[in-house]
C-alpha cells in the first residue's frame, strides 16, 4: 500500500481548542449550535484539500470559568453537537475531505455505532471515519449508572481499551455482515435481498454478544477508516496498533516521534498486523500569525485570561506557517506519516492553516493534491476484502466469528 505524501488533518471542536475561544473578536459563540457553522468550517478544509477533519464529542459539558458565568455566551461554550450528526449534516456540502466524527466506545452500543457511520459513508460517498475514545472517569460513568468502573487507574485503562477492542472488532464484523452485491433487486423475481449475502456475525466476547447482521448494508468503503489516539498511554497504543488505521500521538520534535512511530510499530507487530499500514500522526494545537510574536501573544493573552497555560494534553506551536511548515518537514524525518492540527480559535487559526500554511506545504512538496474517491484511497488504503466471503470461498458457507 503507498501513501500519497504528508497528510494534513484538522480537528474541529466548537470555537476552537483553546477553552476561552468563543471569547475572541472574531469567534461566533452564538452560532455553534447551528447547521451554518459547521457547514462553513468544514467547507472551508474541503476547499483546501485537508485530507480528513476529525470532529469532538464527550458525554459531560465543559464548566465555564468563574468569570463567565453571568455571559450570555457561557453554556454554549460548554454545550456541543453530536459529532456523527454534525459529520452526516456536512457529508451531502462537501466532496472531498474525510469525515471523521467521535465515537465514545464506553457505554455506548457498537451496533448502533456500525450503522450510524455506515450511513455517513453513505451519505458521504465513501468519505467516512470513526474516532473512537473511551470515557474513563466516574462522573462519565454515572451519566449512565450501568457500570463501575475499576477503582484502580491502570486496570481502568486496561479494561476500557481492552473493551474498545472488542468495540471495533463488532464494529468491522457488523460492516461485513453484509457482502458487496446482497442487494440485487431483481424485478422479474420479486427478490429485493440475496439472502446468502447476509450473515449473522455471532459474535460472543468478554465485553459484547451480537448476533447481527447489520441493517445496513456494507459501506462504499467496505471498511470505514478507524482512528484513535495514544494520548492515555501504553495502553491507548496497544490499541492503536491492534485496532486502528490512523493513531494520533503527541510528539514535540523528532525524536518523540521517532520513539511514538517505534511504538506504535511495535504495538502492530505484537498484534500481528505488522504488514498492515498504520498511519501514525502527530498531533499539534497551533497558534498561527503572520509573525511569530503575534502568535505568542494571542497565545498568552488567552492563557492570561485563563490562568494558566493550556495545551489540551498536546504539544502547543505558536508562529507563522512558514515556521509550522519548518516544524512539520522535520517531524516527517521520524517516521510520522502526516500531521493533525488543533485551531486554537475558530476561524482565526483554520483559516491561518487553509490560506496560509497549505499554500506552503504545496510549495515545499510536503502534501500534493489527491484526487481519489474515498477516504481510504486518500489515504493509500486498500478496500479490504469481506471476511464472510472470503469465508464463503473456502468453506461450505458457513460464518466466521
Amino acid at each position: 500500500m503507498t501513501t500519497l505524501g504528508t497528510h494534513l488533518a484538522i480537528a474541529l471542536t466548537g470555537a476552537g481548542w483553546h477553552p476561552l475561544a468563543w471569547r475572541e473578536p472574531d469567534a461566533c459563540p452564538d452560532d455553534l449550535l447551528t447547521a451554518d457553522y459547521w457547514t462553513d468550517l468544514v467547507g472551508e478544509a474541503d476547499r483546501a484539500g485537508i485530507d480528513l477533519v476529525t470532529i469532538a464529542d464527550r458525554f459531560r459539558l465543559r464548566p465555564p470559568t468563574t468569570d463567565d458565568l453571568d455571559r450570555p455566551a457561557a453554556e454554549l461554550a460548554a454545550g456541543r453537537l453530536d459529532s456523527v450528526l454534525v459529520a452526516a449534516r456536512v457529508a451531502s456540502t462537501t466532496s472531498r475531505v474525510g469525515l471523521v466524527p467521535t465515537v465514545v466506545a464506553t457505554h455506548t452500543e457498537p451496533f448502533h455505532a456500525a450503522k450510524a457511520i455506515a450511513t455517513l459513508d453513505y451519505v458521504g460517498r465513501a468519505r467516512a471515519g470513526v474516532l473512537v475514545e473511551v470515557a474513563d472517569t466516574d462522573p462519565d460513568a454515572r451519566l449512565f449508572g450501568r457500570r463501575t468502573l475499576p477503582a484502580e487507574s491502570a486496570e481502568r485503562q486496561r479494561e476500557l481499551f481492552s473493551e474498545s477492542t472488542e468495540y471495533v472488532e463488532v464494529l468491522r464484523h457488523l460492516w461485513d455482515s453484509w457482502e458487496d452485491g446482497a442487494e440485487i433487486r431483481d424485478v422479474s423475481t420479486g427478490r429485493f435481498v440475496d439472502r446468502r449475502k447476509l450473515h449473522h456475525i455471532d459474535f460472543e466476547g468478554r465485553f459484547f454478544s451480537v448476533r447481527g447482521p447489520s441493517i445496513t448494508p456494507r459501506p462504499p468503503q467496505g471498511q470505514p477508516v478507524i482512528a484513535a489516539t495514544t494520548a492515555a498511554g501504553a495502553a491507548a497504543v496497544d490499541f492503536v496498533g491492534a485496532s486502528a488505521d490512523i493513531g494520533f500521538v503527541a510528539a514535540h520534535d523528532r525524536p518523540s516521534a521517532t520513539r511514538a512511530v517505534a511504538a506504535v510499530r511495535d504495538a502492530q507487530s505484537r498484534a500481528g498486523r505488522e504488514d498492515e499500514q498504520v498511519h501514525v500522526l502527530a498531533d499539534l494545537l497551533v497558534h498561527l500569525d503572520d509573525r511569530d510574536r503575534t502568535a505568542e501573544a494571542r497565545r498568552n493573552r488567552l492563557d492570561d485570561v485563563l490562568g494558566t497555560p493550556y495545551t489540551g494534553g498536546v504539544p502547543v506551536f505558536s508562529g507563522t506557517a512558514a515556521d509550522l511548515a519548518d516544524h512539520i518537514a522535520d517531524l516527517t524525518g521520524s517516521g510520522i506519516t502526516g500531521v493533525r492540527l488543533r485551531p486554537a480559535t475558530v476561524p482565526h487559526d483554520l483559516l491561518q492553516i487553509t490560506t496560509n500554511l497549505v499554500p506552503e506545504l504545496r510549495r515545499r512538496g510536503l502534501i500534493r493534491d489527491a484526487d481519489a474517491p474515498s477516504l481510504r484511497e486518500r489515504l493509500g488504503l486498500t478496500r479490504p476484502a469481506n471476511r464472510f466471503t472470503l469465508t464463503t470461498a473456502t468453506t461450505t458457507g458457513a460464518g466466521r466469528r
